[in-house]
């Protein structure tokens, strides 16, 4: 299990928000901290602590110079989503980001589009490509939501679905929506199932809050998926010291 950190840009701010109140009003948007400080200052820090794998998240238009930033100020060393295209994408790797992430694209209208999703691993490669499974639970079942994480998708994310799209991206990133910014505790049925299913690197998003929830974390995914911590972390507002989670997840290697 590692530490993957995120940078999510919201109207050109660094920000933490809750997830299912993204809309197209964005006074309803419910922010849990917005940041002083640019998308290039976390990338930096992340590139001194040498933590690689996490991403950039565009929540939005307005966000694109932000994001280019974090990626020249840590080169390979961040993925990067958020209305990522086949016709884009390309621009995004060029500028440093070592995996490109999509959602929107693939998920429209409520349904997968897999010629979409071929498109673009064409476009990226296949080695280059993260698919956003992130998905909000309904009747006992996990589905993929898309439009900044409003709309479900026809797609339920078992294990079938997780064997067949596995075979067109390097990684998956996953957001429980339901817990996504509200800090209390990971969605652990879903962490748990992840786990069993997927077989290639995936990181699981949503409701992390201290070091006990990630040693809960562990025990249930048995160290087999990365997580991502936002709102609760202490450089983004909350009380959970960042540093103690990077010497959790992270520790530096024996010399």
């Amino acid at each position: 299990m590692r530490f993957r950190p995120c940078i999510d840009i919201h109207q050109g701010k660094v920000k933490q928000i809750v997830g299912e109140t993204l809309q197209a009003d964005a006074s309803k948007v419910i922010e849990n901290f917005v940041s002083e400080r640019d998308a290039a200052y976390y990338a930096s820090l992340y590139r001194e602590d040498g933590l690689t794998g996490g991403h950039i998240i565009m929540l939005g238009g307005g966000n694109r110079d932000a994001a280019l930033s974090a990626l020249r100020a840590y080169p390979g060393g961040l993925q990067i989503g958020g209305g990522i295209t086949a016709e884009n994408a390309a621009e995004y790797l060029g500028a440093g980001a070592s995996h490109v992430i999509v959602t929107s694209y693939v998920f429209r209208d409520g349904q997968l589009h897999l010629d979409n999703l071929r498109r673009i691993a064409s476009e990226a490669g296949k080695e280059r490509l993260v698919l956003d499974l992130s998905c909000k639970e309904r009747d006992g079942k996990w589905y993929v939501v898309t439009n900044q994480w409003t709309t479900f998708s026809d797609l339920e994310v078992n294990e079938r679905t997780v064997r067949e799209l596995e075979q067109y991206c390097d990684e998956f990133l996953i957001h429980a929506v339901d817990v996504e910014g509200k800090r209390e505790g990971v969605q652990e049925k879903l962490a748990a199932k992840l786990a069993e299913w997927a077989r290639i690197p995936a990181t699981y998003a949503g409701g992390a809050r201290s070091i006990g929830d990630l040693a809960r974390f562990r025990e249930l995914t048995g160290g087999k998926l990365d997580i991502t911590i936002g709102s609760a972390l202490d450089i983004f507002g909350g009380t959970l010291p960042y540093r103690e989670v990077v010497d959790y997840c992270n520790p530096p290697l024996p010399r």
